[in-house]
């Protein structure tokens, strides 16, 4: 993970995730700032969320899940490591942990808890305030060293597959099957099923993706190979690049638009700029 920038500024789908019927499902860790709203369940390695950040289904970590104060999950909460639960968090389910429960004041647990180690009564410190005061901290200092130690620590990253991105839903973002709405920049990786319209600064869509929504930015959009978009692209002061074989199956607005080989738009082209079409290389005779 990179610390020149705040790991929640930007919109992360990793590469492969699925937006299910329920739930939303990453095989790496779920970082979630604070006061978004996931009207998904979430499924993934370790799930961290800020404080009244929301869940409108359940949660399952295959390793710790930290909820920091007043954070709301709609269903059950099942835990295969540790959990830390913050002050009035809600859990509108059960929740299982099969090892360590440390837990604060005033929270709600509907159908009750149960907890295979050791559970502590108390105010767990907000895990997402003390993670990144603490590595902005040690980033002043110039101990980035020190910073990537913590964070793995933290996120367990020497357990998991070191190349498996987190899933990042940044600050004040809603995320459901109608929308996806960020005000920051969003990548989506490769491989990846999404339902809901996007909205961001900027759109990156990796390649063999399918969106069943539309894409509107106020940046540049680029739509990778062979992803289908099932709605418009439409950016206010940026370019759209649709790279090979990839497919739009509404209306493209940008200023610039460039189409890679057998790129495909189904609706209509509004470009204030030039429009670009890339074709194959011949092969020499």
């Amino acid at each position: 993970m990179a610390f020149s920038r705040d790991p929640l500024d930007e919109l992360v789908v990793p590469d492969g995730t699925e937006a299910q019927e329920r739930d939303l499902v990453t095989d790496g860790d779920v970082l979630v700032g604070g006061r978004s709203s996931v009207e998904f369940g979430v499924r993934g390695r370790n799930v961290l969320a800020g404080e009244s950040a929301e869940f409108g289904g359940g949660i399952e970590a295959e390793g710790d899940c930290r909820l920091d104060m007043w954070c709301d999950v709609a269903e059950t909460v099942l835990v295969g490591e540790d959990a830390y639960i913050g002050e009035r968090v809600h859990i509108g389910g059960r929740l299982k942990v099969a090892g360590d429960l440390d837990i604060g004041d005033a929270v709600e647990i509907e159908d009750g808890f149960e907890a295979n180690g050791w559970i502590v009564i108390r105010n767990p410190m907000p895990t997402i305030v003390f993670l990144f005061v603490y590595l902005k901290h040690l980033l002043l200092l110039g101990e980035e060293d020190a910073a990537q130690r913590l964070v793995s620590e933290i996120v367990d990253e020497e357990d998991g597959d070191p190349d498996t991105e987190p899933l990042v839903i940044p600050r004040n973002a809603t995320v459901g099957d109608d929308a996806w709405r960020v005000s920051t920049p969003a990548t989506i990786g490769d491989d990846c099923r999404l339902h809901g319209n996007v909205r961001a600064e900027t759109i990156d869509i990796g390649a063999d993706c399918n969106i069943f929504g539309s894409l509107r930015a106020r940046g540049d959009v680029s739509v990778g190979e062979t992803t289908r978009i099932h709605g418009d692209v439409t950016t206010r002061n940026g370019d759209v690049v649709i790279d090979h074989d990839a497919r739009v199956l509404g209306d493209v607005s940008c200023a610039d638009l460039e189409l890679g080989p057998d790129a495909e738009v189904d609706g209509t082209i509004r470009a204030d700029g030039e429009i670009t079409m890339r074709t194959t290389e011949r092969e020499r005779e």
